[in-house]
């Protein structure tokens, strides 16, 4: 046995315990490393906001708290008012549910002639097997529920941390960082994050403004009809249809629309039409003015970016997609150089079809102001006047080399009358 091979026996197996190792701990971690990413990103967004206040004599920190509490209000705020309209609605189907089962039943009688009564539907939907054995799981995944619920307010208490610290400390991380590398890495880093600062941030402010205008439009429009929850639907219609994209606005639109039906159908059809209306009102007229100086992300682009995020890191990834997209989208710009694109053709090709034959393409139309195509009228009113050999000289002359024209070489040769007077004739 040669002596080197127990020492890479046990150098393999060393490496093989340490991937493993590393792998176990990555799986272990994830969870962590996912909250951190979010937290970047958070961090990201509120900097701008951050700096602003700073820059005017604030204390970092009091600026950084000052904005989550600001991000925390509004978010409670906003449960809120979705948890008291969801508990109104659950509330008046409650209150209405035995005059809806008496109309459906009454229904029911008439058109198939049956002898059904409330009592009778009551009592045979109280004592379903299905209902008892949903009850009896639900009572059982009480503690599951419960575990996911504190495991959910954990996560979000450490994003929050860590994005405090993120953006509180967001100079000294900088400093952090750029130590280890050389100056010229140094500077390349510091202008690559100042573009994920400022492109982030400004993607996240300009979808949170036109948020605020849509929300209040709809507002406006839903309290002049007389629809109950009319704020609570202005913010859900505001938040989702800018920060869910491609098909959020179709999910906002639907919750005011269907509250309305129940008000009066024909408002729900003033609702309806309002939402198609200000959504080309603002793809077109507000959009565009409010995200020229940030950077805007295409529709097809965000919501491809959303699925991807889904796909690769779940609900997590939807929620940093269209941030990490926007970074993504201004380094490409930074970066990479772009060129004009070259002028279009000046001639059109036209298809000429034969009778009863394939198409054929005839060559482009000349423009006037091209050089190249007064040569080639020229050449084609000089071709008929060739005497009976010139078709030999002229086949002479395709077959000569290269920078030979009629027998004369092209340095010797002026153009026109010049080149006449350079032979000395």
């Amino acid at each position: 046995m040669p002596r080197w091979l127990p020492r890479a026996m046990v150098l393999a197996l060393a490496l093989v315990a340490c991937f493993q190792l590393a792998i176990w701990g990555f799986h272990q971690l994830i969870g962590l490393l996912l909250n951190v990413l979010i937290a970047f990103f958070l961090a990201l967004a509120v900097e701008p906001a951050v700096d602003w206040m700073a820059a005017r004599g604030m204390r970092r920190g009091l600026a950084t708290g000052l904005v989550f509490l600001a991000i925390l209000v509004g978010t409670v705020g906003f449960f809120a008012l979705l948890g008291s309209m969801v508990a109104g609605q659950i509330a008046t189907m409650v209150e209405e549910f035995p005059q809806y089962l008496d109309s459906v039943i009454s229904w029911t009688n008439s058109t198939f002639h049956t002898h059904l009564s409330r009592v009778q539907v009551q009592n045979n939907l109280l004592n379903s097997d299905w209902l008892q054995k949903y009850v009896q799981d639900s009572a059982n995944n009480v503690l599951a529920v419960s575990a996911q619920v504190l495991g959910g307010l954990f996560n979000l208490l450490t994003v929050a941390l860590f994005s405090f610290y993120f953006a509180a400390d967001g100079p000294r991380l900088r400093r952090a960082l750029c130590s280890v590398l050389p100056p010229r890495r140094q500077a390349e880093v510091l202008r690559a994050w100042e573009i994920a600062v400022a492109k982030t941030g400004g993607y996240l402010y300009s979808r949170g403004l036109m948020a605020l205008i849509s929300g209040v439009a709809h507002y406006v429009l839903l309290e002049i009809l007389g629809v109950p929850y009319a704020p609570a639907l202005g913010i859900w219609v505001g938040l989702i249809s800018q920060f869910i994209p491609t098909i959020g606005t179709y999910l906002a639109g639907a919750l005011p629309i269907l509250i309305a039906f129940t008000v009066n159908p024909w408002y729900a059809l003033w609702v309806f039409g309002f939402v198609v209306v200000y959504q080309q009102f603002e793809n077109y007229l507000l959009q565009p003015r409010i995200t020229a100086r940030t950077v805007d992300i295409h529709p097809a682009v965000a919501f491809g970016s959303v699925i991807a995020g889904t796909a690769l890191m779940g609900a997590v990834g939807a929620l940093i997609a269209i941030p990490a997209t926007a970074t993504l989208q201004a380094f490409l710009g930074a970066y990479v150089k772009r060129y004009e694109v070259t002028a279009e053709p000046r001639g059109r090709f036209r298809v000429r079809r034969r009778r009863g034959g394939p198409e054929e393409a005839e060559a482009p139309e000349p423009d006037p102001a091209s050089g190249e195509s007064r040569d080639a009228a020229r050449d084609g009113e000089r071709e008929p006047t060739r005497g009976p050999g010139a078709g030999a000289a002229h086949g002479a002359v395709d077959g000569a080399p290269d920078g030979v024209l009629d027998g004369v070489p092209a340095e010797g040769r002026g153009g026109g009358t010049g080149g006449m007077r350079q032979d000395g004739r």
